[in-house]
């Protein structure tokens, strides 16, 4: 009986240690519903690339005379707005459930290591365009959203981590067929996400 509470002891411990360095309460739904956006964002920019040849596309019908490229940087802003809006909304909710604090230290350090590299890809991103490097910048999202999730992921749940290697390796594959990166773009940030917030969600926010 007495190892018995011993174990009990010890196991309620390390989850009170887990908790107080990592930040549990993030949402899997909200990471299925950012995969959901990722893809539909996807489909706009595929029917705006393709309508290319045809004249005027269904964005330029509601917001007038529009660039490819301003076209593209709306349908991208709208899908990161959207998935960051639902996020923010859906773990509040699970950390109010579970009676765990959404900012607390644990969670800064999570946005700040998360932030660091996506800010700076976000940057390089934005220099590539200016270059007229368009090609690598479908693989160099994929990349530093896959460095800023690694980077991240020793403050909250461990599918956060395979989630950004993932798409790291996903990135590289895809330098190899610039052309293509709309279609890898829709795997990384839609499929993946999906995926990988369906095992948090099963595993995490239903138990």
């Amino acid at each position: 009986m007495e190892s018995k509470k011993y174990l009990e002891d010890i196991s309620e411990i390390k989850n009170m240690m887990s908790r107080s360095s990592r930040f549990i309460s993030l949402s899997g739904l909200s990471g299925i519903l950012a995969g959901v956006y990722a893809l539909i964002g996807a489909f706009m920019a595929y029917q705006v690339l393709g309508d290319l040849r045809t004249g005027q596309n269904f964005i330029e019908r509601y917001t007038g005379a529009m660039s490819v490229l301003e076209q593209l940087l709306l349908i991208a802003a709208s899908v990161i707005i959207l998935a960051a809006g639902t996020g923010i909304i859906l773990t509040h909710r699970k950390s109010k459930k579970s009676g765990e604090k959404i900012w607390d230290v644990s969670s800064k350090r999570l946005v700040l290591n998360f932030l660091i590299p996506l800010v700076a890809g976000g940057l390089f991103c934005l220099a590539m365009i200016q270059q007229s490097h368009f090609g690598l910048v479908a693989p160099a999202t994929l990349i530093f959203y896959g460095l800023a999730c690694v980077n991240a992921s020793k403050y909250t749940l461990g599918a956060v981590r395979y989630l950004g290697i993932t798409n790291i390796i996903l990135g590289l594959i895809s330098t190899q067929f610039i052309g293509y990166g709309l279609y890898f773009w829709a795997v990384g940030f839609g499929v993946l996400h999906i995926f990988y917030g369906a095992l948090m969600y099963f595993k995490h926010d239903r138990t």
